[in-house]
């Protein structure tokens, strides 16, 4: 770690830090020279990548991890992390007129910078983010906007994307919380809350499907089931606990697991990766993209919560 580095840490934790109560949260460095947010409290525990505001790790207290990490993730300035949440911002997918952009926008793979830090009443932590236009990103997102991300780790955990337009003229934005969960067997999982629901397969072009039950996974699935509003459960029969997530201002879901031949390509899922991850992505996709008209906002809200089964 360069001197630098060291105090711009130090400045972090001179500013930002937490000791209250039980109630803890500090910056130090991690792999690849990032650095990182540890947070501490009596009802859970994160670990948060300033690059990309990304969640790398959700522990709730009394539970296992709920959050999966590749053991083969890159650490490195500008790269994408493969596993926890990476923000898809401000388009999802390929962008629509330039394939030299990178899939999923910029926010994931930028530095944004901690704005405030609070303590709770109720023990929770919370944390906001922002991230400001760079050169690099200004030519692909011309746009005047400002952009926060708010985190509040506890028993539960919400996140919140707020997208303001700054500007005189109306901005459209695609965008997601492309969470990937740590599942016991992706095989033996079900994901309720999208019976009934259509779906674009983009496996097989974007034909429109529809889901009849719970999902199973047992090949490749990469899908954007439309017309999402209500809350999804992950069924874990091998961690014995359901994951349940709650959102607002998404009215798409996108269900993701790339399978054994597609994640030996990938190259960094680690051994037998697929297994143990499922994304469950609150999104604004596909027809579910936002216009934001001057001077407005769109908020993107998750809340996730773990019980026993």
């Amino acid at each position: 770690m360069s001197t630098s580095d060291s105090d711009n840490i130090d400045h972090l934790n001179n500013e930002f830090s937490l000791e209250v109560a039980g109630n803890n949260l500090h910056f130090k460095a991690g792999s690849g020279g990032l650095p990182l947010v540890e947070i501490n409290n009596q009802h859970g525990r994160a670990l948060i990548s300033l690059q990309g505001a990304h969640l790398l790790s959700w522990i709730p207290a009394g539970e296992e991890e709920v959050i999966w990490l590749s053991e083969d993730a890159t650490f490195a300035a500008g790269k994408s992390v493969r596993g926890g949440v990476p923000i898809c911002w401000p388009w999802f997918g390929a962008h629509a007129s330039n394939a030299d952009f990178p899939a999923h926008g910029f926010a994931r793979t930028t530095h944004w910078d901690v704005v405030t830090t609070e303590a709770l009443s109720n023990g929770n932590t919370r944390i906001t983010f922002t991230t400001q236009p760079q050169p690099e990103t200004q030519a692909m997102w011309p746009a005047d906007t400002s952009v926060q991300f708010q985190m509040t780790v506890g028993k539960k955990l919400e996140m919140e994307l707020l997208t303001h337009n700054n500007g005189s003229e109306t901005i459209t934005i695609g965008q997601a919380l492309h969470t990937y969960f740590r599942v016991g067997d992706v095989s033996k999982v079900l994901l309720h809350g999208l019976d009934d629901t259509s779906y674009l397969d983009k496996l097989e072009g974007f034909k429109c499907k529809i889901q009849h039950g719970p999902v199973t996974i047992n090949e490749e699935v990469d899908r954007i089931y439309l017309d999402t509003a209500s809350d999804c459960v992950i069924e874990d029969r091998v961690l014995k606990r359901n994951i349940i997530i709650i959102k607002c201002g998404s009215h798409s879901t996108v269900v993701w697991n790339p399978w054994q031949e597609t994640a030996d390509k990938m190259g960094d899922l680690g051994s037998n990766g697929y297994k143990h991850m499922l994304c469950v992505e609150s999104s604004n996709a596909a027809d579910d993209v936002v216009t934001i008209e001057p001077g407005k906002a769109h908020q993107l809200w998750v809340q996730y919560e773990v019980q026993g089964i």
